[in-house]
């Protein structure tokens, strides 16, 4: 997709920035899209990457949840020839999309995890701290918002949501200062929910620099738009549609993102079950991918310096093998159990 936000660097630093596609370099390299291939760009954003693919003559499958998103990469569906075709829609359903348009395989997939600048530099979507708006969150502008979430979702459930999600070390004390502050009040701008924060956590001299409201707002957006699920889901269609010596390239930006790509890309690399001299090595499955790259790419100085969004980023790749696709263990893979929000209460 594009640049991206996360809890280690204040979202919003320096305003808006230029829509710059992250480790564009290292996709290429690793994907290395070739005429007439099919790719999947299962977070189409702005079109960076795919504008690359269609550049190196492959046929691009655009897929985005995002209407604004959609709607803005039509004139590179207009500019490509019928080799970019765009669907609106989660990219954990990619392999539906792509069978849906007759294509039973393809040859890579991207996914550029995470909230978009686009959506971050835009007050009225509310995913910013830093810019009053509605309070939001929603990347496909349907289902419950952050505010439905804040306003209603019963405080043990907030204190994991913040915990887990957020990795807010202080989670039950935010959440607390959020049901006392709703007896008397609802939620509805960003700069209600940061405001609070901040009065309840303070600001650290150490980290000045980042908002007290980071870990939360990225708690409750990735439990609004169910990230983690769709993230860990999008890699078990990527291993079913992918044909074999197809291509699969991951880029994310926070730590728990991280860690469902590198466990999946492990599990399913694994050629030995371990083992030692008192118990015999287990058998495990054949893998279904291979390593691209034995640890993950990080930008180089310049793209960092270049791209302060980009910083956190990190690039992992495989190539699939022609072994079957296996069943998926969210939790195996690192999605935490969190319960899901049954609505607006009384």
């Amino acid at each position: 997709m594009i640049v991206h936000g996360n809890h280690d660097i204040p979202s919003d630093a320096g305003g808006p920035v230029r829509h710059v596609s992250v480790l564009l370099g290292a996709v290429l390299e690793h994907l290395d899209p070739k005429p007439g291939e099919v790719i999947i760009d299962g977070t189409f954003g702005a079109g960076g990457y795919s504008k690359a693919f269609l550049e190196r003559g492959a046929k691009v499958i655009g897929i985005d949840r995002d209407p604004d998103a959609v709607a803005g990469g039509q004139p590179l569906v207009d500019s490509s020839g019928g080799n970019l075709i765009l669907v609106p829609g989660a990219f954990a359903d990619m392999e539906e999309h792509a069978q849906t348009l007759g294509f039973e395989s393809v040859d890579g997939v991207v996914l550029d995890l995470g909230v978009s600048s686009m959506q971050l530099d835009q007050a009225e979507r509310g995913f910013s701290f830093m810019r009053d708006g509605p309070l939001d969150m929603r990347m496909a502008q349907d289902g419950p918002s952050a505010a439905d979430v804040v306003n209603h979702l019963p405080v043990r459930d907030l204190i994991r949501v913040i915990g887990l999600l957020g990795e807010e070390k202080r989670a039950t004390t935010v959440a607390h200062a959020i049901e006392n502050a709703r007896k008397d009040m609802v939620f509805t701008r960003t700069s209600e929910l940061a405001g609070l924060v901040e009065r309840v956590l303070g600001r650290s001299p150490k980290k000045a620099q980042i908002h007290p409201a980071t870990r939360t707002f990225q708690a409750i957006r990735i439990f609004v738009n169910s990230e983690l699920h769709q993230a860990a889901n999008a890699l078990a269609a990527a291993e079913r549609i992918l044909k074999p010596g197809g291509r699969l390239v991951l880029v994310s930006f926070h730590s728990l993102e991280d860690r469902i790509v590198k466990r999946f890309f492990t599990d399913r690399s694994r050629t030995r079950g371990g083992g030692s001299r008192h118990m015999p090595e287990a058998d495990v499955p054949p893998a279904t991918f291979e390593l691209l790259s034995r640890k993950a790419v990080d930008p180089t100085p310049e793209e960092a310096e270049a791209n302060p969004r980009a910083r956190s980023a990190k690039l992992r790749a495989g190539r699939r093998t022609d072994a079957p696709a296996r069943a998926l263990d969210l939790h195996a893979v690192g999605v935490p159990k969190i319960a899901e929000f049954q609505g607006l209460g009384d």
